[in-house]
């Protein structure tokens, strides 16, 4: 019984909790008061996050900009010799060049991917996270079902890539895979984040992020 128990638990898709996820460091996010609050003291790695947002443009990607900046600058893994690629796909906006850069964003590790049909989207950022040639993949997908939230997980796996998919705060609702949840609201006061799911971790809340 014992043995089999042993088996089960080296099988890197079973996860264990705390213990599991204090293993492999996150991805430092800028933001010492989100760190906190994520295990791993950043966004996890080889994964897949989703952020819902009232309406795009209210700041979520200079949220993400401190660990872009990082990742398109430093190769990822020893077996790396340039830093990973960092694809959009689909985005609802042309990437402005000149702010990216000021944020220190290598531009010449910028992919921009635009599908001709939405079905398009989830199999596009499949691809490039399972590629194992991307740091991170951002996508903007018209929908994302359970089942399309576990190719995502799946595929970050794989190429241990850090998947970022943009949603609406309507898919609050729905089941989702995702290894980190955020809902983002703006406001006079500025930025309120919070964790509604984080694996080995607890749901909260910052009030003033950005």
């Amino acid at each position: 019984m014992s043995s089999s128990l042993d088996k089960l638990l080296e099988n890197p898709r079973v996860w264990r909790g705390r213990e599991q996820v204090g293993r492999q460091a996150g991805i430092a996010t800028g933001y010492a008061e989100l760190d906190k609050h994520l295990p791993g003291g950043g966004w996890p790695p080889d994964s897949l996050t989703e952020v819902l947002t009232t309406r795009y443009g209210i700041g979520e990607l200079r949220l993400l900009m401190p660990a872009l900046a990082q990742l398109s600058n430093e190769a990822p893994r020893q077996d790396f010799t340039e830093p990973g690629w960092i694809a959009w796909v689909a985005p609802p906006f042309q990437p402005y060049p000149p702010a990216l850069q000021q944020c220190g964003i290598d531009l010449s590790r910028m992919l921009i991917v635009r599908p001709k049909e939405a079905d398009e989207i989830l199999w596009s950022a499949e691809q490039a996270l399972s590629s194992g040639t991307c740091a991170a993949v951002l996508l903007w997908p018209d929908t994302l079902d359970d089942q399309g939230s576990r190719r995502l997980q799946l595929a970050a796996e794989k190429g241990r890539s850090w998947a970022v998919a943009f949603r609406p705060l309507a898919a609050r609702r729905q089941p989702s895979a995702a290894a980190l949840r955020l809902e983002l609201q703006s406001n006079t006061q500025g930025m309120r984040v919070h964790i509604l799911k984080s694996r080995g971790g607890r749901p909260a809340v910052i009030p003033k992020l950005l």
